[in-house]
């Protein structure tokens, strides 16, 4: 059994930054690929970046330059820092897990889901 938990999110101006996290806990190891997802209502959920372990990263075209995705192997915590946040950027953020490599993969290839923590960016 695999838990994530994500944090960190909130309410914030056009052009501020948020730091959210997710911690693993369970049946999880370091092997696990590890993503952020967000999904803003109405809208299918979408992927916004993902990290391996070796340092590899991926970006949705709409987040790069932007977001920033880190991941402690040790913990197995992952880490998604946001800065010049856009009211595009309002959704509910989630970080995703699966037991094979991947990076950003679509949804279905992940098995593992947090509850999600709301980012909301007014203009």
């Amino acid at each position: 059994q695999v838990q994530l938990v994500e944090s960190g999110g909130g309410s914030v101006q056009s052009g501020g930054s948020l730091r959210l996290s997710c911690v693993a806990s369970g049946y999880i190891d370091s092997r696990y690929s590890v993503a952020w997802f967000r999904q803003a209502p109405g809208k299918e959920r979408e992927g916004v970046a993902a990290i391996g372990r070796d340092g590899t990263t991926t970006y949705a075209d709409s987040v790069k330059g932007r977001f920033t995705i880190s991941r402690d192997n040790t913990k197995i915590t992952l880490y998604l820092q946001m800065s010049s946040l856009k009211p595009e950027d309002t959704a509910m953020y989630y970080c995703a897990a699966a037991s094979r490599w991947l990076l950003l993969a679509p949804p279905s290839e992940y098995t593992y889901w947090g509850q999600g923590t709301q980012v909301t960016v007014s203009s």
